[in-house]
């Protein structure tokens, strides 16, 4: 499909000049020497603007939105009769190529976040089956830091030695003895406490 608008041929003489890259357009006897006011120039060029986007985003929405953002930028920047701006088509190009770019990270940005896994909760089962001093020993050994609580899992529930476990977790055999000691004083604390 074609869509066609009109256009004012002061606007069109304008345009092909842009277009031909010619220094000073053909104006008619009488005509201010000015480029099109924002109206006019949005109506030429919104939908050149928005297939280019389109092309960059890939998106018809975000395109637009873009567009629109480029064109209001304009207006504010320079006001409606665009007289401070020697070239609003290229202004334009640029602000949307520009604006472009910048969706397109956001959009890598956002598909680059992986949310955190959600927390595994244990089965309702389970925690019946648990007695009341099992499930005080898991809420304590919580409570540790994650080395400590490799090092109390690995010492107590796979039964390794220090040196096994200082392989294991790429440390010394002395790193594994005191964060052994710090964790089983911790715990002895926190279970002391609830009991």
């Amino acid at each position: 499909m074609i869509l066609t608008l009109p256009i004012s041929q002061p606007l069109l003489r304008w345009l092909r000049a842009a277009v031909s890259g010619s220094a000073s357009p053909v104006r008619e006897p009488g005509t201010p020497d000015r480029p099109p006011a924002i109206n006019e120039l949005y109506h030429a060029r919104r939908l050149h603007l928005v297939r280019l986007a389109v092309l960059m985003v890939d998106d018809l929405g975000t395109a637009e939105d873009i567009v629109q953002d480029v064109f209001a930028a304009l207006y504010r920047r320079h006001g409606a009769e665009l007289r401070s701006v020697a070239d609003p088509d290229a202004y334009l190009t640029s602000g949307v190529m520009n604006a472009a770019r910048s969706a397109l990270r956001r959009r890598r940005t956002a598909r680059a976040y992986v949310p955190p896994p959600p927390g595994t909760a244990p089965a309702a089962e389970d925690q019946m089956l648990l007695g009341e001093g099992d499930r005080e020993v898991l809420a304590a050994l919580g409570e540790l830091t994650v080395r400590q609580r490799q090092v109390m899992v690995l010492r107590y529930w796979s039964e390794l030695s220090e040196q096994e476990i200082a392989e294991v977790l790429h440390v010394s055999r002395g790193t594994v003895k005191s964060t052994a000691h710090r964790a089983l004083a911790l715990l002895r604390g926190l279970l002391g406490e609830r009991r």
